[in-house]
């Protein structure tokens, strides 16, 4: 079973920083594009970054220049370096992960549970 874990969430002031990261674990046979979203209450999850297996990588204009995402083909992982955080920054994150489970040659989009990241003024 194919499974995607985040930690590193918590609370912090505005301007600090805090690093997210996300594990892909069980029987799987690679990896394609991860990334982080967010969700606030009341509104669409959308897109902060992703990271393709290559190492190309996307950010929100938002996080531009504040968030650094990277990602480590060979033990699936991928992080979120976040800094200069805003209030605006408080949501779930979530993990999101492509992944061929082994014994198939599809791509299933997987997500991980959330992490809460709460910036206070």
């Amino acid at each position: 079973q194919v499974q995607l874990v985040e930690s590193g969430g918590g609370l912090v002031q505005a301007g600090g920083s805090l690093t997210l990261s996300c594990a892909a674990s069980g029987s799987i046979l690679r990896v394609n594009l991860m990334g982080w979203y967010r969700q606030t209450p009341g509104k669409q999850r959308e897109l902060v970054a992703d990271i393709t297996n290559g190492g190309s990588t996307k950010y929100d204009d938002s996080v531009k220049g504040r968030f650094t995402i990277s990602r480590d083909n060979a033990k699936n992982t991928i992080s979120l370096q976040m800094s200069s955080l805003e209030p605006e920054d408080t949501a779930v994150y979530y993990c999101k992960a492509y992944i061929a489970p082994l014994g198939t040659v599809r791509y299933t989009q997987y997500w991980g549970q959330g992490t809460q990241v709460t910036v206070s003024s």
